[in-house]
């Protein structure tokens, strides 16, 4: 993941909810002013075994904070938290 994205969305082709979470959080990083990268499974194996079965999945700042949807409300309030 880019060192400057603070998110990352794992992906699969020709997955629908894959295209509804991409809105989801153009949405949410034209708010915060962040940036997302996106990771495509089929790039790598290790990302296939992990999360193959429940795509699309978010994570934040390199940790799991859902999958299949995006809330984005919540996502919104822990991009804005300020870290402790």
């Amino acid at each position: 993941m880019s060192s400057d994205a603070r998110l990352a969305l794992i992906t699969r082709p020709g997955c629908h909810l894959c295209e509804d979470a991409k809105a989801a959080l153009d949405r949410v990083v034209a708010v915060t002013g962040d940036r997302w990268v996106e990771k495509d499974v089929t790039d790598d194996i290790e990302l296939e075994r992990e999360y193959g079965d429940r795509l699309p999945v978010v994570l934040l700042d390199g940790k799991e904070h859902g999958y299949w949807r995006v809330e984005e409300e919540r996502l919104l309030r822990d991009l804005t938290t300020p870290q402790l």
